[in-house]
């Protein structure tokens, strides 16, 4: 997909404008166009035209034939390049939708059946609660959950990332994709979809646009965009009674044109296409959404919750400090540490083996034969070795150790509770090292902010994000870890329901909420949040109760998803104001070209010097058509956003399409009338 993606990059690719100029004429079906008023009323003006056009063969009290004839040109040029703007989107998306259908081809499923044997089947047999069985180079036939084994999963034609993810029954990290392939070791999957409802067909559903509805802001904008249409309508007609009084025969030619000049057909074309682009540059940051709505709800977020391990920290602790009891050797600590934790194939574990050599470089620590390994179990809360000498070494939680320590018989040092405190108070988390059931020093594991995470939360800050941190250590290691990365707030020792909850709480006071997640657990606040992104990697619950569903599994992803909404309001809202300014122009050239035949001192009004009356309705009409595929881009890629105040954006963005939309259409309008001068 990410080369897909790369090559989308070029938003005019040779077939896909082939396809969107075959769409542009199919989408001239009135039942289509009705659903867009602006484009509608100009489609109703484009047929007046062809008629007056036509009229004008044999009678020219409406103008030459020539002239009505290039109106109506022009007026048509206006709705292909409008259908041009929203087929050249969708084309984008069937070019997502194809690729994505690539990976969906018919694979063998090997379907494991109640006596345990194998049969091969096609995929599209499959049904749900099936069992298959997937080795390694095998194809995953369709969506399911590992029910047993283990696996390295190639998900790169889904996420078009190349590093491998490793997938196992049980917990979170159970759930695969079809399409996707097996690199190492076996598995065996039960289908979790129906056919034609797995992941890969509600992919391309969504990518196609088959499932796309306006959002609330554009219903609204369409509205008041008709309300302008309407507006113009009645301004027209009362110009008809006003010129029969001053003696002045306008031509429908001229009424026609007039009308379609102001209403907003700028972003009357453009509209869809905005639309469409919003949920293709979220699908090009390998989101996908199940509705335009969320990407637009995620424009107008208040609040942003984050769990803390993979999103705000690396995920796992490490060791940063070892502190022995006073009176103990350092060497002979660090060694003990080093020896309880050979058998620790945690990321903390190996942290320990790894600062003890940064410490020691020139320490040779020695596993003896016939060595015992104790695990770690939830009962003991410790792990350690017993070696052949008699020496039973632990490593594990303050409580468990000292209990251990004490129930020996043996006096806990206080050097050793002061620095547990210590590290507690610090966000750490301290581990307790005794040998013999004789406490011999402290272990501080940290867990390591992500770099650059500070000014990410800084930028959501500017956007008017708060921040809110979700962990389940304790208040004291939140909140220092909160206040190093710099979040606005933190829910500590948090369980599902406080996640719903603090959702719910915000939702009352009227906040937008979004959270990320991708467990069972998480769904519930995936569901009630009003933007909920969930891990392609986590289960099929968490998929279905989020609007998104991020396809690379990364948790900073909503920061990304935030800015993607924030730039398609914006891109709306400044093609908005583009298109109204420009009218300005237009009347300076349309209103004196009309009346200026009766009413001389209208030409104090032609501030634009334009040679002919006929050359300034044409030259303002043409500018009206061009001016939509000169936009398509920036509609497409969207205006680019930055993270500033509200009300430095509302005066960049004034300044910068407010006012050129002002004064752009005048030198476009006089360049145009100078080389139809020419020409004529």
């Amino acid at each position: 997909m990410s080369s897909q993606n790369t090559k989308n990059q070029n938003l005019f690719q040779g077939d896909l404008v082939r396809e969107a100029l075959q769409q542009s004429f199919v989408k001239l079906n009135p039942k289509i166009m009705f659903r867009n008023p602006v484009m509608f009323c100009v489609e109703i003006s484009t047929a007046i035209m062809l008629v007056v056009t036509l009229f004008s063969i044999t009678d020219r009290s409406q103008g030459s034939f020539g002239y009505n004839l290039a109106v109506f040109l022009i007026l048509f040029l206006t709705l292909l390049f409008a259908n041009f703007a929203e087929a050249i989107a969708e084309a984008r998306g069937k070019a997502q939708a194809n690729s994505l259908r690539k990976t969906r081809e018919e694979t063998p499923a090997k379907i494991v059946l109640e006596n345990g044997s194998i049969e091969m089947r096609s995929s599209s047999t499959l049904k749900k609660g099936d069992i298959f069985l997937c080795e390694t180079g095998d194809i995953i036939p369709t969506d399911g959950e590992i029910v047993e084994g283990i696996a390295t999963i190639d998900e790169s034609a889904i996420t078009g990332e190349s590093a491998p993810v490793i997938r196992e029954s049980g917990g979170d990290k159970s759930s695969v994709t079809g399409g996707t392939k097996v690199l190492s070791d076996e598995i065996r999957v039960i289908v979790t979809t129906q056919p034609g409802e797995s992941f890969l067909d509600k992919m391309i559903a969504l990518v196609e646009g088959a499932s796309r509805q306006k959002t609330p802001n554009e219903i609204a904008l369409t509205i008041l965009l008709a309300g302008f249409t309407l507006v113009f309508i009645i301004v027209c007609i009362t110009l008809k009674p006003f010129a029969d009084y001053a003696n002045t025969p306008i031509t429908i030619a001229s009424f026609i044109s007039l009308f379609v000049c102001l209403i907003p057909t700028t972003i009357g074309g453009l509209l869809s296409a905005i639309g469409i682009a919003g949920m293709d540059r979220a699908l090009q940051a390998n989101v996908i959404t199940k509705s335009g709505k969320a990407v637009e709800t995620a424009g107008d977020l208040d609040v942003l919750l984050l769990d803390k391990t993979g999103t705000i920290t690396i995920g796992n602790r490490k060791a940063t400090n070892f502190y022995e009891s006073s009176g103990i050797d350092s060497r002979r600590f660090i060694e003990a540490c080093v020896l309880s934790s050979i058998s620790d194939e945690t990321p903390e574990g190996k942290s320990i083996i790894e600062l003890a050599k940064i410490q020691d470089p020139n320490a040779n620590f020695k596993i003896l034969a016939g060595s015992t390994f104790i695990k770690f179990t939830a009962e003991t809360r410790s792990s350690g070795i017993d070696t052949p000498e008699g020496s039973r070494i632990r490593k594990g939680a303050f409580d468990s150790i000292r209990n251990m320590v004490l129930k020996a018989g043996n006096k806990f040092p206080s050097d050793i509770e002061e620095q547990v405190k210590a590290i507690a108070s610090n966000g750490g988390t301290p581990l307790v090292v005794s040998e013999n059931d004789l406490a011999l020093g402290v272990i501080e594991l940290q867990d390591i902010i992500k770099p650059g995470i500070q000014e990410r939360f800084e930028r959501l800050r500017k956007m008017g994000v708060k921040t809110v941190m979700v962990t389940g250590d304790n208040p004291l290691t939140a909140k220092y870890i909160a206040e190093k990365a710099g979040v606005d707030d933190f829910i500590a020792e948090a369980k599902p329901e406080d996640k719903m909850n603090y959702i719910k709480n915000e939702q009352a006071q009227g906040k937008l909420v979004a959270m990320m997640g991708d467990g069972t657990n998480d769904a519930p606040a995936l569901a009630q949040a009003d933007v909920g992104v969930a891990m392609n990697s986590g289960t099929a619950a968490a998929k279905e109760a989020g609007n998104m569903v991020d396809l690379d599994n990364d948790p900073t992803k909503l920061i990304e998803i935030v800015e993607i909404g924030k730039q398609l309001l914006m891109t709306r809202g400044t093609l908005t104001t583009f298109s109204i300014a420009n009218d300005v122009a237009k009347y300076f050239a349309i209103v004196p070209a009309l009346f200026i035949a009766s009413i001389p001192a209208l030409q104090g009004l032609n501030i634009m010097r334009l040679s002919s009356p006929e050359s300034a309705i044409l030259s303002a009409i043409i500018f009206n058509a061009i001016i939509i595929p000169i936009l398509i881009p920036l509609a497409l890629r969207g205006v680019s956003y930055k993270p500033i105040g509200a009300s430095a954006l509302l005066r960049r963005n004034l300044l910068i399409y407010g006012l050129g939309g002002v004064i752009v259409p005048f030198i476009g309008i006089k360049l145009i009338d100078m080389i139809i001068t020419l020409v004529i």
